[in-house]
């Protein structure tokens, strides 16, 4: 579901200044969410299917096995992620978005266009700052 120019419009009316991030506010809720550095990573991942921990590890690239555990802990206690334990040997564990996680795909999806698109120029930018080059 994307935003037309007058439903844009009528969401920004509705954000006054100083009350869009308040604590209490559901837009900080939804910032708390996605801004540990690993939970859109692993939110993405998981748009495919589910999957288990160990292609959780590969698919993040760079994630360590101690951090994945505690984003999806703290992704499941946002009722985003569902853990299903399986009645094997050895046990088997998946993982796999809810209902309310799957809400979550298209504003991620609009990061990662977004991050397509400018990436480089947020990357160039950082260099030339980083040599003195920048504003």
């Amino acid at each position: 579901m994307s935003l037309t120019a007058p439903d844009t419009a009528e969401a920004a009316a509705d954000l006054r200044v100083g009350t869009a991030f308040l604590s209490d506010c559901s837009a900080q809720l939804a910032i708390e969410i996605i801004a540990g550095k690993w939970s859109v990573v692993v939110l993405f991942a998981l748009i495919g299917g589910p999957k288990r921990h160990g292609e959780l590890v590969a698919l993040s690239g760079g994630i360590s096995r101690k951090v994945l555990t505690q984003t999806l802990r703290r992704l499941q206690g946002y009722g985003l992620v569902n853990r299903e334990v399986y009645a094997e040997a050895p046990p088997r564990v998946e993982y796999r978005l809810t209902a309310l996680g799957q809400t979550l795909q298209e504003p991620i999806g609009m990061l990662t266009e977004w991050a397509r698109a400018h990436g480089e120029a947020v990357v160039d930018f950082r260099e030339s700052v980083d040599t003195g080059s920048g504003a």
